[in-house]
């Protein structure tokens, strides 16, 4: 028998007013268990909201540009049969599918991983906006950022701070020489606002959305962490060997084993040896929180910029595993199904550009973690070895840390455990 049920937006964590950017069906259209209803999208990933069952779409409540959160509704649709008895007319969407944005970081940035705060030495201390009309993802946002909502007119509804307003509240503050906290820039001289069309065609091309905040959280990252490059090289000779014959193994299970999985277990190895390399400081800066866990993020290109999903646990997984997850999440992550979860919870970070090109780069610290890897491409060097130069498969390691909590020396010791680790497989099994 055919009833009319209601389809609400389900648990989308802790967003609140997530604006609606696509609608996907209108009244009368036939649809499918799962198909995409609407695309939400939140300061850190679309969402795709699903239907929980088939039938015919009777009215649609919403419109793009609209603000909703958990529980609202969506649309009405005419159920029948198993469909109408299986589904409460209250129950939400099947768990959605999000697409995530960076933290960021660094270069990744991460997703994966955010503007600038805003004075590099100590940031003035930034009231928690409480009189402001924020939702709780903007007031982290503007924490984050070092940014007093007290201080940042709200262009929303009923005077509500969003996002832009905050974002553009940094970049006044900045081109006025000053920072978004009430602090300064000593000597900052304005942007340049140059009318480039003067000296010849252009296109203007909006960045987006994913570069936006990444880009915000990578400014933040790099005024306010001192950042140290350390370089070294690994001998992965032996390690590229045993991969291909592995790769041939597994390739008839349409497991693909790179170069990236023996970095995850190396890393996984080297920061059980240098725990404070697994760890970040509290927000007082006078703690260091050393975690117990070891979950890597791997920076991921993707066509809207880098994402860097979170591989859990890598210590206790071996490089099949860490294989066949890192082919999982790089696949979500290009095809815009990745979640917020799925970038959370990071320790450190792996950028990898060996399969682009680089001798070395300088990564940006995907905060709050204190050291992130930048991995170029391995190329054909001659080493001497046992009396004589011999032809070695090397490959370029850049560890850039934060040096309010790595001294150089520490640096250097982490880089070279972890060039050793790879060059003797037999460690990979420690």
């Amino acid at each position: 028998m055919a009833e009319i049920k209601n389809v609400v937006v389900p648990d989308i964590g802790n967003f609140k007013d997530v604006a609606i950017i696509d609608v996907a069906v209108k009244a009368g259209d036939k649809v499918s268990a799962e198909q995409t209803l609407i695309s939400l999208e939140t300061d850190k990933a679309t969402v795709d909201v699903p239907t929980p069952f088939a039938g015919v779409v009777k009215e649609v409540k919403v419109k793009v540009g609209d603000k909703v959160s958990e529980g609202a509704l969506i649309v009405t649709i005419e159920a029948s049969g198993e469909a109408a008895t299986l589904a409460p007319s209250t129950a939400p969407a099947a768990a959605p599918a999000q697409t995530a944005t960076p933290v960021a970081t660094a270069p990744v940035a991460t997703p994966a991983p955010v503007a600038a705060p805003i004075a590099a030495a100590a940031p003035a201390p930034v009231s928690s906006g409480a009189s402001a009309h924020a939702s709780p993802s903007i007031r982290r946002f503007a924490r984050e950022l070092g940014v007093d909502l007290v201080k940042v007119g709200g262009s929303g509804e009923k005077g509500r701070v969003t996002k832009d307003d905050v974002q553009n509240f940094v970049k006044k503050s900045l081109a006025g020489g000053g920072a978004a906290t009430g602090g300064a820039l000593p000597g900052l001289l304005p942007w340049p606002d140059v009318d480039f069309a003067k000296f010849g065609a252009i296109e203007a091309k909006p960045l987006s959305r994913i570069k936006k905040i990444s880009g915000a959280n990578l400014h933040r990252n790099w005024v306010m962490i001192p950042h140290v490059t350390q370089f070294e090289e690994a001998d992965i000779s032996e390690m590229e060997a045993f991969r291909k014959e592995l790769g041939a193994e597994y390739a008839k299970q349409d497991i693909k084993i790179t170069p990236l999985a023996f970095m995850l277990k190396a890393c996984a190895i080297t920061l059980k040896h240098f725990p404070d390399f697994n760890a970040s400081l509290d927000a007082s800066g006078e703690n260091l929180i050393v975690k117990k866990y070891i979950h890597i993020g791997v920076a991921v290109d993707t066509p809207d910029g880098l994402m860097v999903p979170v591989i859990r646990d890598v210590d206790q997984k071996g490089i099949v595993q860490l294989a066949k997850e890192l082919g999982e999440v790089s696949a979500k992550a290009r095809e815009k199904k990745i979640t917020a979860a799925d970038m959370q919870g990071g320790c450190f970070t792996i950028s990898s550009l060996g399969g682009i090109g680089g001798t070395a780069f300088t990564p940006i610290i995907n905060a709050p973690e204190v050291a992130i890897l930048g991995v170029s491409r391995s190329s054909m060097k001659p080493v001497w070895k046992d009396g004589e130069f011999v032809p070695r498969l090397m490959l370029p390691l850049s560890l850039s840390y934060d040096h309010r909590v790595i001294d150089g020396a520490a640096g250097a010791r982490f880089t070279t455990y972890l060039a050793h680790v790879l060059s003797d497989m037999r460690r990979l099994a420690l």
